[in-house]
């Protein structure tokens, strides 16, 4: 069985604006990889607790309460730092959405660290709807990991009014920098590959899709 790590965020408050990772994107694959035999890890910048964006777990995207009682188990507490962790010891590396890792995990030279070991070592990388922005400030050979390939993320066109203020940067602009950003709306749910390592997925609906596509290259 594979060894797998996920990467959630720690969260952020800016002003009055307080995210952190989306929950449905980390309940989804970790739900899956466990019933698969896989071993999780889940890690985060400080270690520690992860933060929950609480709009993930209203009742408009969260209908039938899954990810609410998700939560109640607590596997978002103790996490473990990423800073103390060797990429050569996984297999997967996956790092779950939301707005709160554009700000920590995007950022963090451990996270661009395992991406290149874990990538080095043939395995798979994966990042769900935000959280591709720390794929396009991972360098290698003194460019990003995804420069030239196919990636998707969370459109612009997605965003909630009033958000974009409260952000760093625009994911969408950020790929589109480095990478060639697809998007294809008309899908309702999207996952691709950039190469036969990298595997990104677009929005929290995507969650059971790049889940399933890392299955599917671990079997």
């Amino acid at each position: 069985m594979a060894k797998i790590l996920m990467v959630i965020s720690n969260g952020v408050q800016v002003k009055n604006y307080k995210t952190g990772y989306w929950s449905e994107e980390f309940r989804v694959p970790l739900t899956k990889f466990e019933e698969a035999g896989h071993h999780v890890t889940i890690a985060s910048s400080r270690g520690g607790d992860g933060t929950v964006d609480q709009i993930s777990l209203d009742k408009q995207f969260d209908p039938n309460r899954e990810s609410y009682e998700f939560e109640k188990l607590g596997r978002n507490k103790d996490t473990v730092s990423m800073s103390s962790l060797n990429g050569r010891d996984f297999d997967v590396i996956l790092f779950v959405g939301g707005h709160g890792p554009m700000f920590d995990v995007a950022y963090d030279p451990n996270a661009h660290r395992l991406i290149n070991e874990v990538y080095d070592n043939g395995g798979i990388v994966g990042a769900e709807c935000h959280a591709p922005a720390v794929l396009a400030f991972t360098y290698r050979d003194g460019k990003s990991i995804i420069a030239d390939k196919k990636v998707t993320a969370y459109p612009d066109a997605y965003e909630p009014d009033g958000v974009f203020e409260f952000l760093p940067y625009s994911v969408e602009q950020e790929l589109t920098k480095v990478a060639t950003y697809v998007a294809e709306l008309d899908h309702p749910a999207l996952a691709i590959w950039a190469d036969a390592q990298i595997v990104t997925s677009r929005d929290q609906n995507s969650s059971e899709k790049i889940a399933d596509e890392i299955l599917k290259k671990l079997q």
